[in-house]
C-alpha cells in the first residue's frame, strides 16, 4: 500500500511538471507539488496513461468486508456477485475532503488516494488567507486540529488564540484557534497537514496535535501536502476527477479588513475555474449560505445551474414543505444537498424510506446530494448523528450499504459524498451507475 500511494504521489507530480515544458502554458498549468520538482522532466504520455484516468481503480478489500458484514438480503446476494473486474470512474461516488477516513483530509495524498477509489468527483472546501488567497480547508479555523501549526513557535504566535495548555489539576482544557486568515499563503504552505484530531487535556503542543480517533488512522499522516485551491484544480484535472468546491462560512466579520467581501469571495472562487479553463458542467460549486448560491446562479449562470445548496438547518414543517421546496427552484436552485438523515425515515415496519422532506425536494424538481457517509466510525450502536433518523434500523457496518441503496433506489440522490470513495464506487459499479449520476436500478 506504501509503495503504491508513493507511486501515485510521484505520478501525481509529473502532470504538472510537463505542463511547465509545454509551449504556451499559462502559470497555473506548470505547478508541481513542493518537494518533487525532480520530476518535472519526466514524458507527459507516461503521467496520463497513468492519472488521467487511465489507472486502473483500487476498491481495496474494505467494500467487500461490509458487504460481508451485511444481514443476509437480496441487496447482499448482488452485492456478493458483482464483479469488479472492470471498474469504472462514477460521479455518484464524490469524495469528501478526499478520503480521510485515513488520509489528512484537503491534502495531496488524500485527494490521490480518493482518485485512486475512482471518485468521479473531489471536494475541495474553500477559504482564505490574510492576503486573501484561496486554500483548501474544511473551516477557516480549523488549522489548529488539521495541521502543525501549533508546534511551529512564530506561527501559532499569530494563531487569532495561541496554544495555552491544560492544567490538569483544575480539569481546564487546552485552548487553541488559528485560521487560515491569520496567516500569509506562504505560511500556510509550509504546513503539515495532519488527521483531524487534537487532545484537549494536552500540555505541550506536541500532545494537542494527537488524538485521532481509534477507529482512524495515523498510518498515512507522516506526509500531508496542503493546497491551495488553484492547486486543487491542476490536480484534479490531472486525475481526470471533477469538481465540487465549496464556499466556507467565514469567521470573520465581511468584508474581511473592510473591503473584501462575501461576493468578493464567491466571485473568486468561480474566477479561479474559468482562468483554468474548466468547463461548468464538470463545477459543482456548493455553500451553506443560500446568499452565495443565489449569487453565482444570477452573477455567473453557467457555473450557477449546478450550484449546491447545503441544508444544514433542523428540520421543520415549513422548511420541509413542498412549498418551500418550490421556492428554492424558483429562485434557481437545481441541487439541494442536506445530511444523508434528513432524507431518511422509518415506515411502521421499521424499514428505512425516503422522508417527507425528500419526497417534496424530489416533487419540486430539485436534484439532491447525500453527505456523508463513511463519517461515524462503527455502526454496530446505530451510527450516530448522521443516521439520526434510522437509528433503530442500524445494527453492524454493513447497514451502510442498505442505507447507499435506499438514498440511490428510492430517494433517488444522484451523489454520495464519503470519507472513503472506494464504498460508494464499488456500490455504484454493482447498481450500474459509474459514468454519472442517474437513478439506481434496483
Amino acid at each position: 500500500m506504501k509503495l503504491r500511494t508513493i507511486l501515485g504521489l510521484l505520478l501525481c507530480t509529473v502532470a504538472f511538471s510537463t505542463a511547465q515544458a509545454a509551449p504556451g502554458k499559462s502559470h497555473h498549468e506548470s505547478w508541481v507539488p513542493p518537494g518533487l520538482d525532480e520530476w518535472k522532466d519526466v514524458p507527459s504520455q507516461s503521467w496520463h496513461n497513468r492519472a488521467g484516468g487511465k489507472q486502473p481503480i483500487q476498491l481495496g478489500p474494505r467494500p467487500f468486508w461490509l458487504v460481508e458484514n451485511m444481514d443476509e438480503s437480496p441487496l447482499k446476494e448482488r452485492l456478493q456477485s458483482c464483479t469488479t473486474r472492470h471498474l469504472k470512474r462514477s460521479n455518484f461516488s464524490i469524495g469528501h475532503r478526499g478520503a480521510p477516513l485515513q488520509f489528512p483530509e484537503h491534502t495531496l495524498e488524500s485527494y490521490v488516494a480518493a482518485a485512486q477509489m475512482g471518485a468521479g468527483i473531489v471536494e475541495c472546501d474553500v477559504a482564505f488567507t490574510k492576503d486573501r488567497k484561496l486554500v483548501c480547508r474544511h473551516a477557516q479555523n480549523d488549522l489548529h486540529t488539521t495541521t502543525n501549526i501549533v508546534a511551529v513557535p512564530e506561527l501559532n504566535a499569530k494563531c487569532t488564540q495561541p496554544f495555552v495548555p491544560a492544567d490538569p489539576a483544575s480539569g481546564t482544557p487546552a485552548k487553541a484557534e488559528c485560521r487560515t486568515s491569520d496567516i500569509t499563503l506562504a505560511e500556510f504552505k509550509s504546513l503539515k497537514g495532519k488527521m483531524d484530531a487534537y487532545n484537549p487535556m494536552a500540555t505541550t503542543p506536541e500532545e494537542y496535535l494527537a488524538g485521532t480517533a481509534d477507529w482512524r488512522t495515523d498510518l498515512y499522516a507522516s506526509r500531508g501536502t496542503l493546497m491551495t485551491h488553484k492547486e486543487s484544480i491542476e490536480l484534479f484535472k490531472a486525475l481526470g476527477v471533477k469538481f465540487t468546491p465549496e464556499l466556507k462560512s467565514p469567521v470573520v466579520d465581511m468584508p474581511f479588513e473592510g473591503d473584501y467581501s462575501q461576493q468578493d469571495y464567491a466571485r473568486q472562487m468561480i474566477q479561479d475555474y474559468i482562468d483554468a479553463g474548466v468547463e461548468p458542467g464538470n463545477v459543482w460549486p456548493q455553500s451553506f449560505n443560500l446568499e452565495d448560491v443565489l449569487f453565482w446562479v444570477n452573477e455567473v449562470p453557467r457555473f450557477g445551474r449546478q450550484a449546491v445548496f447545503l441544508d444544514q438547518s433542523a428540520p421543520t414543517s415549513k422548511n420541509t414543505s413542498l412549498a418551500y421546496m418550490e421556492s428554492l427552484k424558483a429562485q434557481g436552485v437545481n441541487i439541494l444537498a442536506p445530511a444523508l438523515w434528513k432524507m431518511l425515515t422509518l415506515d411502521s415496519y421499521g424499514e428505512i424510506v425516503p422522508s417527507e422532506y425528500a419526497e417534496n425536494a424530489r416533487t419540486a424538481g430539485l436534484d439532491l446530494i447525500a453527505w456523508t457517509v463513511e463519517r461515524s466510525g462503527p455502526l454496530e450502536n446505530g451510527g450516530g448523528w448522521y443516521y439520526q433518523t434510522v437509528t433503530d434500523a442500524i445494527n453492524n457496518d454493513g447497514d451502510i450499504f442498505h442505507v447507499i441503496d435506499v438514498l440511490a433506489g428510492e430517494v433517488g440522490v444522484i451523489g454520495i459524498f464519503s470519507d472513503w470513495p472506494a464504498t460508494t464506487t464499488f456500490y455504484a459499479n454493482c447498481m450500474g451507475l459509474a459514468g454519472g449520476p442517474s437513478k439506481a436500478s434496483r
